[in-house]
């Protein structure tokens, strides 16, 4: 193991703890996150790979899944080689830079993911609230655009976490209570006045997240009012499925973010393990069960997944 300098200021590296509480289980725990992890990476790239190459894929619907696929390849490789380097072989320790950059790809690649859903949701309310100018209104240039916005406002927002992080003291210890790199368990080893971080990590995700899933919430609203107005019952569950893969992707997503989010700051009995299992869910969830909702829910992608499979 290495020095680490503890002073008033930076410390040169910190020691993630992993899982606290489950240490005998380790070797059993590294098992199931080592599946997730494949399944992530593999699930993925295959979908990415299908829509690649079937040019009926190439659809403002499924240039969207391309981007959710991209982010979730970043999210889970970002988090879980060091996880399980942690697991198997005792490999805890993370430089501070090394341990800011971890902080900064998970939170805004995590935020991209939540405007990307959003984006989804307005495809989906055009494609059955407005279906004749659905290629009009989503060109490829407007897609772009969507893509860069998504791209600006999760760097513009979470580049300051890590810049606060650097001007912070840290002299209460290195060992931090996680398996990664969260922002309030870095936290928790300062030894200043942490309001400031605390009040821009909380109004960071209230105003990201939050805002993304009232707007989901209110294109729904809308979408299903001119569902019910379909005469046809036929009509509306058709209209209703293409939305399921998407409202499935909505649910592992924000499901365990605000989990999360609540337990972290009010779940003061909570074990810390449960804690950090249900991060690492959240971090982990959405990687390995949208490439499963979408494979199994869309048509024209489970459709040209067995035909790969049929002809190698």
């Amino acid at each position: 193991m290495g020095e680490f300098n503890i002073s008033n200021s930076s410390p040169s590296a910190f020691l993630l703890m992993g899982i606290p509480g489950l240490e005998l289980l380790y070797i059993w725990v590294a098992i199931p996150y080592c599946s997730a992890y494949i399944i992530a990476f593999l699930g993925n790239l295959v979908l990415l790979f299908i829509i690649k190459i079937e040019p009926k894929l190439h659809e403002p619907m499924y240039l969207f899944l391309c981007m959710l696929s991209t982010i979730d390849l970043v999210l889970s490789t970002t988090t879980m080689p060091k996880l399980l380097g942690i697991l198997w072989f005792d490999s805890r320790e993370i430089s501070f830079h090394g341990c800011l950059t971890q902080m900064f790809f998970i939170y805004s690649f995590a935020m991209m993911e939540s405007s990307v859903l959003l984006a989804m949701a307005f495809d989906r309310y055009v494609a059955i609230c407005n279906p004749l100018r659905y290629k009009t209104i989503l060109t490829n240039l407007v897609i772009t655009k969507i893509a860069v916005a998504a791209l600006a406002r999760a760097v513009a927002v979470v580049i300051p976490l890590p810049i606060l992080l650097t001007r912070t003291p840290f002299c209460k210890s290195v060992v931090i209570q996680h398996s990664y790199c969260e922002h309030m368990a870095v936290l928790k080893l300062a030894c200043a006045d942490v309001t400031l971080n605390n009040i821009y990590g909380f109004a960071a995700l209230l105003l990201v997240v939050g805002l993304d899933l009232m707007f989901i919430v209110m294109s729904y609203v809308l979408i299903l009012q001119a569902v019910f107005r379909l005469a046809s019952i036929d009509k509306r569950l058709k209209a209703i499925g293409t939305c399921a893969s998407h409202i499935g992707a909505i649910l592992v997503f924000y499901i365990p973010v605000v989990l999360t989010s609540i337990i972290h700051r009010f779940g003061h009995d909570v074990p810390l393990h449960i804690h950090i299992l249900l991060a690492t869910c959240y971090l982990m969830g959405p990687p390995v069960l949208n490439p499963i909702i979408y494979g199994i829910k869309t048509k024209h992608i489970r459709l040209r997944v067995q035909k790969f499979f049929h002809t190698t």
